[in-house]
């Protein structure tokens, strides 16, 4: 149920497939991120020397990841936990690749691998899979009522140090190494810190703050020289050490290829053989896809589209394949999910759970889905839906809605679901099959009823005006434009991916740029004349997730109502920063008037990309002095649905400008 456990998706990465075409030679070329080197060697395997610096080293020459690692195979605890963790803070904004990178994560495979998916989730900031919600609710006021117990400090010393400095973590760190202490406490380990923070994001009740600041404290009073730094800012949810979900599976795949198998074989694999030919026994694999299948109640990362300029780049691209038009609606993603047991649960576009949200819908699927479905897993759009004028209602209509824990009594905005994708039925995973054969069996398993549950309304066809039409014909439905995808040919449902072979069309095309782009607000400019007591512009910026920072990307102060600016106003001063954080990145010429912390994302449009020496997003990639800069961008709407590290990216703001006619890039 969890990716990190599954084989098979590592041995689909790039580097594994290189790894493999070089195995007989005698240089594995493989280049990974630098950063997860630094990670997986600094985060959690350092060992100390006397002079408490750190001399382990697993990319040195002749490294051996059994004979020189820093503790003994079979020890029960891997340790130290974030020693020397300011090696990672040098590299993380250097790109380099090397080779060798590998043996640290092979080191946690062959001497105590039961930590591996501890450490794993311990570099994501993370306590397990989205779904399951584990959050661990601790505040900055607390962690600095923690760190002031645990060091005496006073608590107004340790607010004016944070707001000065920016960033409790360093506040932490400096209190911690002012401390003496007539005891040391043990080491932390890896395991012991993420055994902690679970204990602690279990926690509820009156007393569970106290409960929680006391485990804080036990973590703080054990860290040493940058440790408190790190075990701060995980707390908060804000480790920033450069680290991408995606390198870590790279680094995962290969060191899974590279380790040799263990010696202890349970008797299952020992007896797999028994009662098969010689020749059965060749061509004998273990049937590890059965253990791995997509399973309702698992929630799976969703196929998303690629933006596109317009009718004519849709046949362009689709020339010699088959494919359908469906109406792009203006919702909330909807991954809905029938147990055996009758059970369902709804999750949505990040996999978070949000049955308690929808208990509305989740009370109409046994009315919409046919006697034959047993189990399955429908993609949808949860639509905001006005019953008396029978038509679909704005985005922001949708916002409005509780959240969590919703009284189906007390609903105000009814919703419909629009039903465009069948990803499991009975058993059956049907990703592997094509879009043609999954909308067939949708149809056979659901029945419409209006306002409710409808079938995402579509067309088959290759004819130019009739698609044109079609889109202008979506925009009058209340839609956002056209999902254009292939039915046959490459028409599997790519879990996870962005793919060529599914194109939004949206009727922003015509005015511009193909596509909207969601950014974080960082920063903003102080109103004036009629915009004086508000912010009357805003500096936004997009969001690079392999280095975990957010490049500014634009100036904005148009498209807002005056309500709008009252209600930004209102919500942003509350989270003014004192300075940048450490992860913004922004040229002097750009800063603004005061510094925001990266907590909104905004639906923006622009009228065209343009190269820009000032604003940094996605810089390297298309110059190696200047990055892309929005063109008279204009405010949409807030996307509340998203977190900052959902915003575009910069790489996804270098491909959009490839989607434009103009010359501005």
């Amino acid at each position: 149920k969890c990716i990190f456990h599954s084989p098979i998706y590592f041995s689909s990465l790039p580097c594994v497939r290189q790894w493999r075409s070089d195995r007989h030679g005698m240089q594995r070329k493989v280049h990974i991120d630098y950063t997860l080197n630094s990670c997986l060697k600094h985060v959690f395997f350092l060992s100390e020397s006397t002079s408490g610096q750190t001399d382990y080293d697993p990319s040195r020459s002749g490294y051996h990841p059994v004979d020189h690692a820093c503790w003994k195979q079979g020890q029960k605890y891997v340790k130290p936990y974030y020693t020397c963790i300011t090696h990672i803070s040098c590299h993380t904004s250097d790109r380099k690749k090397i080779d060798g990178w590998f043996p640290v994560v092979v080191e946690l495979i062959l001497h105590t691998s039961y930590d591996l998916l501890c450490c794993v989730y311990l570099c994501l900031n993370q306590l397990g899979p989205a779904y399951l919600g584990m959050e661990l609710g601790v505040g900055e006021t607390v962690l600095m009522k923690a760190v002031a117990q645990a060091t005496g400090r006073q608590l107004d010393k340790i607010k004016a140090e944070a707001q000065e400095k920016g960033d409790l973590g360093l506040v932490a760190e400096s209190s911690r190494s002012n401390q003496r202490m007539m005891f040391q406490p043990a080491s932390l380990t890896a395991g012991g810190v993420f055994r902690k923070l679970k204990e602690i994001a279990s926690m509820s009740g009156n007393s569970a703050m106290n409960k929680k600041i006391d485990i804080i404290k036990g973590l703080f009073v054990a860290c040493r020289f940058s440790e408190a730094r790190y075990i701060v800012r995980s707390l908060a949810g804000k480790l920033r050490i450069g680290l991408a979900e995606q390198s870590i599976l790279s680094a995962l795949s290969q060191a899974v290829c590279l380790t040799p198998p263990g010696q202890g074989f349970p008797p299952a694999v020992i007896d797999a053989g028994k009662g098969m030919s010689a020749e059965s026994r060749r061509l004998f694999t273990y049937p590890l896809p059965l253990a791995i299948l997509l399973l309702p109640g698992v929630p799976l990362r969703p196929m998303l589209a690629h933006p596109t300029k317009g009718v004519g780049e849709v046949m362009k691209k689709f020339d010699e394949a088959a494919f359908t038009c469906e109406y792009k609606y203006d919702g909330e993603r909807a991954q809905i999910h029938i147990l055996e047991s009758g059970e369902v649960r709804i999750f949505s576009r990040n996999q978070e759970d949000n049955t308690s949200k929808y208990p509305d819908i989740i009370s109409r699927i046994p009315k919409v889905k046919k006697d034959s479905v047993v189990s399955c897993v429908l993609d949808s759009e949860a639509v905001a839906w006005d019953r008396e004028k029978k038509q679909i209602q704005p985005f922001q209509v949708l916002t409005t809605r509780k959240r969590k824990d919703v009284d189906a009594s007390e609903i105000k905005v009814q919703v419909c679901v629009y039903a465009f994708d069948l990803l499991y039925l009975n058993g059956e995973s049907l990703v592997r099959q094509p879009l043609c054969r999954r909308r067939a069996l949708l149809k056979e398993s659901f029945s419409e009823v209006e306002g409710e549950f409808l079938f995402a309304r579509s067309i088959d066809s290759d004819n130019t005006d009739t698609i044109a039409e079609f889109l202008e014909q979506s925009v009058r439905d209340s839609c956002e434009g056209l999902m254009v995808k292939t039915l046959e040919k490459d028409a599997t449902y790519e879990i996870a991916k962005r793919s060529h072979n599914w194109l939004k069309l949206k009727k922003d095309y015509l005015e511009g740029v193909g596509d909207t782009v969601d950014l974080c607000v960082i920063g903003a400019y102080l109103g004036k004349g009629k915009r004086t007591g508000t912010y009357g512009g805003f500096l936004l910026a997009c969001y690079d997730d392999e280095n975990e920072e957010f490049q500014s990307v634009c100036k904005i102060g148009t498209g807002f109502k005056d309500e709008d600016l009252e209600q930004h106003y209102k919500f942003l001063k509350d989270h003014i920063l004192p300075k940048p954080r450490a992860y913004y990145r922004v040229d002097q010429s750009a800063e603004p008037d005061v510094w925001l912390d990266a907590v909104q994302v905004w639906e923006v449009k622009c009228a065209d990309l343009s190269l820009s020496p000032v604003y940094k997003a996605a810089m390297g990639l298309v110059d190696p002095e200047k990055g892309i800069s929005l063109r008279f961008p204009r405010f949409l709407r807030i996307r509340d649905d998203k977190k900052p590290e959902d915003a575009t990216t910069g790489a996804q703001v270098y491909a959009l400008s490839y989607t434009t006619k103009k010359q501005g890039v």
